[in-house]
């Protein structure tokens, strides 16, 4: 089978091109995507050559791992249920022709079927985009064990956002939030935000002392202006994706600093999270800022999603035009 995805074929350089699905086994399912949405991250990094070398990143390769689609067509161990059910997919391998890192970036995709999110439980499927950052978020708020905390969230981009919202969900003595946009801090649901770009931690914070210093900037500049408000035997959560940790060694020592590194989200955190989504608590929409279409205007879809500091996601519609 055929289907039209969005490949990287170089550095800097993407197409709507057509690959080859390979043919679906017992456990799999084909899905027919209606929404992927793009990293400005990970994806990112892909994009411009600098994640490294495996043979899932070698060009040319499929980005995405935010795709939501309905299932229309099943393998014979597959639950017959699953038929026309909407579910969130976080990639596929499942092309003959081409890498995928992530796969989740097509017109179709092949997946066993255990690693697809039903999202019968929403009622609004399209929420279903949310999943993977709302997850990472739960995560690493997580990881920071948040209630009765003082709380610094450095970077209110799509997953600072997130992590403030659960944040206050879970208890949280006080969430101070910085980023270098007063567009994205008026997003946030920190108690207290800072635009770096304007007002220093320092006269913002004064003597005030936080207990988990949480990074989703991806900036190790803006990690270290911050640990001075850490309290002693304080722990620095990172949330971001980093080439290279490279801190001044004196903070850790003085602060006897405890770091810890959140890879994605953890077992049952997507579960724990569509439930989240379902009692409406938190508004997960908010993050979707633009919106395009897959079959045209996709190299500046792509540039608005990667450079513009206005575009929290950019969520990409495959229904046909």
């Amino acid at each position: 089978m055929k289907s039209k995805a969005v490949v990287f074929t170089a550095p800097g350089q993407l197409e709507l091109r057509e690959v080859s699905l390979r043919e679906l086994d017992a456990h799999d399912v084909l899905v027919e995507t209606f929404w992927t949405s793009i990293s400005a991250g990970t994806e990112k990094m892909l994009f411009t050559g600098r994640l490294p070398k495996m043979q899932m990143t070698q060009y040319p390769v499929i980005p995405g791992y935010e795709t939501v689609g309905k299932v229309i067509q099943i393998g014979s161990a597959v639950p017959e249920d699953y038929l026309g059910k909407f579910v969130y997919v976080s990639g596929s391998f499942g092309y003959t022709d081409v890498n995928a890192a992530f796969g989740g970036a097509s017109q179709y995709i092949v997946s066993p079927y255990h690693k697809t999110t039903r999202l019968d439980i929403l009622n609004d499927v399209s929420l279903g985009l949310a999943l993977p950052l709302a997850a990472t978020a739960l995560h690493i708020v997580d990881l920071a064990a948040v209630a009765g905390k003082r709380i610094l969230v450095l970077g209110e981009g799509a997953v600072g956002l997130l992590v403030c919202d659960f944040a206050r969900l879970f208890n949280a003595e006080l969430i101070a939030a910085t980023d270098l946009s007063d567009f994205r801090l008026s997003k946030s649901s920190a108690h207290l935000r800072i635009n770096v770009a304007q007002t220093s931690l320092s006269d913002a914070l004064g003597t005030t002392l936080f207990d988990v210093i949480i990074d989703c900037t991806g900036s190790m500049a803006a990690i270290e202006d911050s640990l001075r408000f850490l309290n002693m035997n304080g722990t620095l959560v990172l949330g971001g994706y980093y080439e290279r940790i490279d801190l001044a060694y004196h903070f850790a020592f003085m602060k006897e600093l405890k770091i810890l590194a959140a890879k994605q989200w953890a077992l049952g955190d997507l579960e724990r999270t569509l439930a989240i989504m379902a009692n409406g608590k938190i508004d997960f929409k908010r993050i979707f800022t633009h919106y395009s279409s897959a079959w045209n205007g996709l190299a500046k879809a792509y540039e608005t999603a990667f450079y513009d500091s206005n575009c929290l996601k950019l969520a990409l519609s495959w229904k046909a035009e």
